[in-house]
């Protein structure tokens, strides 16, 4: 059922070529505006932190669009199409990781005040671990950066005629313009912007097919039907692809490492004027994720409600699942004016969001943890400095993207990295400020062991692929012959590769944690405070509950040494 030629050509029409061009120009006007409005970007403060006073609803959407790629949009709606809604379920993780990450995580950034992350790791360790980090961080989201751009226009080419080149300039340069230019400012407002397209993409969808089944509760019928409703996995078997326990855990654990210690995220948080406005955007982006997480599952079901008798994938209409959302809106919206351009434009936006958002993190990561630790700049610089690296670092995007083709194995690997490297890290974060006995050797050989493993576990191979649910060919007018896929037997594989995706960060996070901790106390060092000539550390570097019992201490240790000095004559009454 492949596409004709003269299909492709009549899909965009004025309208769309009108809509797409009206997202760049919006988001570069905004750039423009921020640039020239306000202090106009002069210092680092309003660059990367937008001077710590920004409103809680443009933070809260950013947070979410920061990393609701396009890659998200079109792997989630492939995923219930061809697995299933068991996914859906992750969204409940979303709702457990918020309260740990607003009470226990957020208070210790915001209380530090630091605009890199990573700061807070020399504060607490000392500065191997931090540079190990931030470096860990800056490959993983330059190669995740680079498929963000190029997956998109990949797909969108092959279903839209949309040229590969030309997606990929427009969006690259577009966003590296606006993010140079406006800072954290423009960053955050074209994400409001960029959020609503997506939401209007995804609900199109929806929409569309409701009206094309005959209704929306029809969607859920036919899903039923073709056992896409089945929420009966309750196994805790790690082998298993995607279960109750696999989704809520691993999906705690991952939310967790993006949205408590990944500096892309703490830094938005950062950008309000005090905690309890910070706590309020994380409390908010909660809804406005799973709204559009939930949608998007919808859509996925109410594209294989409207395909449910002839697969695109099998009749050879596409020739990845992940290309089967554009080829929905390709073969049935192609004849609404504007429609297929609304969709391209809220894919394209949720590339810019995610795009915009690593441009300026990597540049206060660069400015403050590579630049400032080996050079003294004047101040006169700095801010200069930090939109060279923006701007560098959009550019190396744009290098990434362009070689992506003939990179295909590392680059198919960074959203694997991504998963892999997150767990690890948030156990860091967590030794330093939920004990006093883990040190940096602890810190160090638990990160380093930890990713190593998991990046193991992650891309050995051979693997088991995973099995697809039912799927149909009887509609679609004409004979398609399907091969036939030898059934899969688990034990031939090795049992560490069968092991479900969702399981990485859990898996690594523990690990670290017990590595760490067993190093910690068998491998003594002196802690930071320790060299410093200081008896006990700083309560700001611990989670609230224990830097309470700290502040709790050191206060009655202060007491009882006063009334010593003062039962030996030494301090008077």
């Amino acid at each position: 059922m492949t596409l004709p030629d003269k299909m492709v050509d009549a899909v965009f029409g004025i309208w769309d070529y009108i809509i797409m061009a009206a997202t760049m120009v919006a988001s570069m006007a905004i750039g423009l505006y921020f640039r020239f409005s306000g202090g106009k970007q002069k210092t680092n403060e309003e660059y990367l932190m937008a001077d710590r006073n920004m409103s809680i609803f443009p933070v809260a959407v950013s947070l979410m669009a920061s990393f609701m790629s396009a890659i998200t949009l079109l792997g989630v709606t492939a995923e219930n199409y061809y697995y299933g809604m068991q996914f859906v379920v992750i969204n409940i993780s979303y709702g457990i990781a918020t309260p740990l990450i607003s009470s226990l995580y957020l208070p210790v950034f915001f209380g530090l005040q630091k605009t890199s992350t990573y700061e807070y790791l020399e504060l607490r360790f000392g500065p191997h671990i931090r540079l190990l980090a931030s470096l860990t961080y800056t490959l993983q989201m330059v190669l995740y950066n680079g498929i963000v751009l190029y997956a998109p226009a990949i797909v969108l080419e092959s279903v839209t005629g949309l040229d590969r080149l030309i997606s990929i300039l427009v969006v690259g340069i577009a966003c590296t313009i606006y993010s140079t230019l406006g800072g954290m400012k423009a960053v955050l407002f074209t994400d409001l912007l960029q959020s609503f397209l997506m939401f209007g993409a995804v609900f199109s969808i929806v929409v569309f097919t409701s009206i094309q089944v005959g209704g929306f509760g029809e969607i859920f019928v036919r899903a039923k039907e073709g056992g896409r409703l089945d929420f009966s996995h309750f196994s805790v078997d790690p082998t298993e692809r995607h279960t109750w326990w696999s989704l809520i855990v691993g999906g705690c654990i991952t939310y967790m490492s993006l949205y408590a210690v990944n500096h892309t995220q703490v830094q938005r948080l950062q950008t309000v004027s005090t905690v309890e406005r910070s706590q309020q955007c994380l409390w908010w982006s909660w809804p406005v994720l799973s709204v559009l997480s939930i949608t998007t599952c919808i859509s996925g079901l109410g594209i294989y409600a409207a395909y449910k008798d002839c697969d695109p994938f099998l009749a050879h209409g596409i020739t990845a699942v992940d290309q089967l959302m554009p080829y929905y809106v390709v073969d049935a919206m192609r004849h609404i004016p504007g429609l297929p351009g609304l969709f391209v434009a809220g894919i394209f936006s949720a590339s810019l969001s995610t795009i915009s958002a690593s441009c300026n993190a990597l540049a206060a990561v660069t400015l403050h943890d590579y630049v400032s630790r080996w050079c003294k700049l004047p101040s006169s610089y700095i801010a200069v400095m930090t939109k060279l690296a923006a701007c560098c670092y959009g550019l190396i995007f744009l290098a990434l993207a362009f070689i992506a083709e003939h990179l295909g194995g590392v680059l198919q690997a960074a959203l694997t990295i991504f998963g892999a490297v997150g767990g690890p890290l948030l156990a860091v974060f967590t030794l330093g400020m939920f004990t006093t006995y883990a040190n940096e050797r602890g810190a160090s050989v638990g990160l380093v062991s930890g990713m190593a493993l998991m990046l193991w576990f992650s891309f050995g191979s051979p693997r088991p692929a995973p099995v697809k649910l039912p799927l149909s060919v009887e509609g679609c007018g004409y004979n398609i012959t399907v091969p036939d896929v030898p059934p899969i037997n688990p034990s031939d594989y090795f049992y560490p590769y069968r092991i479900s995706y969702m399981w990485t960060s859990p898996m690594g996070f523990i690990w670290v944690i017990v590595v760490g901790s067993i190093i910690s106390l068998l491998w003594r060092q002196q802690q930071p405070w320790e060299r410093a000539g200081q008896s006990h550390p700083d309560p700001a570097l611990f989670t609230p509950p224990l830097a309470k019992r700290l502040r709790a201490k050191f206060e009655n240790k202060s007491d009882v040494q006063c009334k010593l000095l003062k039962s030996n004559g030494v301090v008077q009454e």
